[in-house]
Order: structure tokens, then C-alpha cells, then sequence
């Protein structure tokens, strides 16, 4: 077997194996775990609207990169998708930080917005576990240098990743609203 594609395979399984150990905490976290005391910590209510904002960042960053490789703008590019690698880190962060805190967020919408909400959110979930070991494999071909490869990846990577952000927003707005 060529080393180099030795080397991928490692890495990539590598990803698989951080990524399920990162969902399998994130479920216990969210879920599992009694949210911690927030009682006199005023900045607790204020994180989801930082995580949709942190969100809508990504969207913008997401988008602008798209459109900066589509003309031909490499350097540009790279500088918007490390942001939006960047915003999305600070998301889960501060996302975390709110679920340690609150717990989960229940949904009381009812009737079909409930429907579309738990649709959306269902395929969020779904997706964001797909997404973030696409992001990690495509960022590192694009470190290494190996742009075909990134491309073949960013073809699935970029939609994903740009659902999930959009996704996130609407999450927010359906709860706040």
C-alpha cells in the first residue's frame, strides 16, 4: 500500500476516533450530567444568543470562503475558512458552557411548528455529528497540500457545514421566538 495513503487512512481513523469519543461526551453533557449551580451568574442567559450570533459568524465566514475560491482568491479563502474553523470552536466552547449550566433546552412550540422544529433539529444533530470529522479531514488536506483531496472533501464538507450553521440560527430563533 502507498505510504501516503497509509498515512491518510491513519489520520482519518484517527478523526473517527476523536470525533465519536467527542459525541459520546457531548450526549453525557447535555443530557447526563445535572447542570452545575447558575444562580448569580447573570452572563449564563446571554450565551445562546452569542451561540447564534457565533453561528451566523460561521455562515458568513462559510459563504465568503466559498465565494473567494470561486474566484480564484486562495489566500482569501484560507483566511475565512480558518475563521469559520475558529467561530465554530468558540461555538462549542460557549455552547458548552450554557449546557453545563442550564441543561438541555426543552421546545414548547405546538402543533406542526413543532414538527418542522424537531425536524430541523433532528437533522442539525445528525448532521453536526457528520460534520465535524469532515471539517478535521478536509482542513488537514488542505494543510498538507493535497487540494485535490480537500476538494473532493469540501464537496460534501462545505454543504454540511453550512446547513448546520444556518440550522443552528433557526434553532435559536424557534426557541426564543
Amino acid at each position: 500500500m502507498n505510504q501516503k495513503l497509509s498515512d491518510h487512512r491513519k489520520i482519518h481513523s484517527a478523526i473517527a476516533i476523536v470525533s465519536i469519543a467527542l459525541f459520546a461526551f457531548l450526549i453525557w453533557f447535555i443530557y447526563g450530567k445535572t447542570p452545575a449551580d447558575s444562580e448569580g451568574i447573570g452572563w449564563v442567559p446571554l450565551l445562546p444568543y452569542f451561540n447564534a450570533f457565533m453561528n451566523f459568524c460561521t455562515t458568513v465566514f462559510l459563504v465568503s470562503g466559498y465565494l473567494a475560491i470561486k474566484n480564484g482568491l486562495k489566500d482569501r479563502h484560507k483566511k475565512l475558512m480558518i475563521s469559520a474553523m475558529v467561530s465554530s470552536a468558540i461555538f462549542l466552547i460557549s455552547y458548552l458552557l450554557y449546557h453545563h449550566y442550564h441543561g438541555d433546552s426543552k421546545y414548547i412550540g405546538v402543533g406542526l411548528i413543532r414538527i418542522v422544529y424537531f425536524a430541523i433539529l433532528i437533522t442539525h444533530i445528525l448532521l453536526s455529528m457528520v460534520q465535524v470529522p469532515l471539517i478535521l479531514i478536509t482542513f488537514y488536506h488542505a494543510v498538507k497540500g493535497n487540494f485535490v483531496t480537500h476538494r473532493k472533501w469540501a464537496v460534501w464538507t462545505f454543504p454540511i457545514w453550512l446547513y448546520v450553521s444556518v440550522t443552528g440560527v433557526a434553532i435559536f430563533f424557534f426557541l426564543k421566538a
